[in-house]
């Protein structure tokens, strides 16, 4: 199983606090990789949030191939963060040649054009970056987005937080959302891309379970969106049906429950909202959501989100102190990280609720 976790807080943290909340859970994760989301940055970041952040691991060529698509297509580098490695030879991890975090400034021509174009602007350079990296293994390229960091690498945890110096606590990398795995997708082919959490287009997600019903997910995903793509973990899935839901159709969140595990038709045709909840479960069959899953999503203006499959099948626990609120796959990573909270205000998501948590650190559940 995987091993999920998030971190919301009021002033920035270092990546230290989410391998904490990670790390007593070790039983439930097999050490085969680390991966995480930062948003709302802050240290090396923090002068820079407007600006589009590259997140890569490549070779040297991978680098030169960047480097050229970039000054071709009108893109200006501003600043570049250089992870400081420890070269210890005993760490577990696979590393990459090169890791590049890069601020870059919009072409000229986007300086007067709309948010959407902009955006836009930033899948499709993220999507031909990674078609480029993919010849010859060149790379991988997990997000090009504003204040957001990802960084995905395969081996042990704890040494892939060693080998990037996550235990420190002036770590320059700071952020006020931390979104994390500690597992690779060790059910198929190792490949950093199915590492979550997945990132599109300011949305994160994360998820600890199966998905049976990933086919058919999947094939109807391919025909919405050009981002939907790659589908190297069956999880995957989740991120694309949230996107679609909350970009796309700009529905309200809570309907992306509803999406996923919708209520029995005799129950949803009693309600007020009987008719939608029919329309919705018609015509977005192929994205419901079937076997044990637990999900944590992050929406681009900060919200994050906890739900679970319709029989609850997997563990996820919510915890909160006035500094921040945290979510877990098991009640020992809150133990670690914030032991002095009130254990009698824990959340545990059940099989029918969504939990948000806004920037303010409120705690809401929505009841299907």
């Amino acid at each position: 199983m995987c091993r999920i976790g998030a971190i919301k807080s009021q002033t920035p943290l270092p990546p230290k606090k989410a391998l904490e909340l990670m790390l007593p859970q070790q039983e439930g994760h097999d050490n085969s990789g680390f991966a995480m989301v930062m948003q709302d940055l802050d240290g090396v970041f923090a002068h820079s949030k407007q600006m589009p952040l590259l997140s890569m691991a490549c070779t040297v060529k991978g680098i030169q191939l960047v480097n050229d698509y970039m000054e071709q297509h009108g893109f200006v580098q501003l600043a570049q963060w250089v992870p400081e490695v420890s070269k210890n030879p005993n760490l577990s991890i696979h590393a990459m040649p090169r890791y590049v975090f890069r601020t870059y400034d919009y072409p000229e021509i986007y300086q007067y054009r709309s948010q959407k174009a902009r955006e836009d602007l930033l899948l499709d350079t993220r999507l031909a970056l990674r078609e480029l990296l993919s010849i010859n293994d060149n790379g991988y390229v997990y997000s090009f987005w504003p204040d957001v960091l990802t960084l995905k690498e395969i081996g042990d945890p704890a040494d892939i937080a060693t080998y990037f110096r996550l235990w420190e606590d002036q770590s320059r990398l700071l952020a006020k959302n931390i979104v994390v795995q500690c597992r690779q997708n060790t059910n198929y082919a190792i490949v950093r891309y199915a590492a979550h959490p997945f990132f599109l287009q300011g949305y994160t997600l994360c998820a600890n379970g199966e998905n049976t019903f990933f086919t058919k997910n999947m094939e109807l995903q391919k025909s919405l969106h050009r981002g939907y793509i790659g589908f190297e973990s069956d999880s995957q899935t989740f991120l694309y049906s949230l996107h679609y839901v909350h970009r796309e159709l700009k529905w309200p969140i809570n309907y992306f429950k509803h999406v996923l595990t919708p209520l029995p038709l005799e129950e949803a045709k009693k309600r007020p909202d009987g008719q939608v909840l029919t329309i919705i479960r018609e015509s977005l069959a192929n994205l419901e959501l079937n076997g044990p899953n637990t999900i944590i999503a992050m929406l681009p203006d900060g919200t994050m989100l906890s739900l679970c499959d319709a029989k609850k099948l997997r563990p996820v626990v919510i915890g909160r102190t006035k500094e921040w609120v945290a979510i877990s796959s098991e009640v020992c990573g809150l133990n670690a990280i914030m032991p002095e909270r009130d254990l009698s205000q824990d959340i545990y998501t059940a099989e029918r609720e969504l939990v948000t948590i806004n920037n303010d650190l409120e705690v809401k559940i929505w009841k299907q």
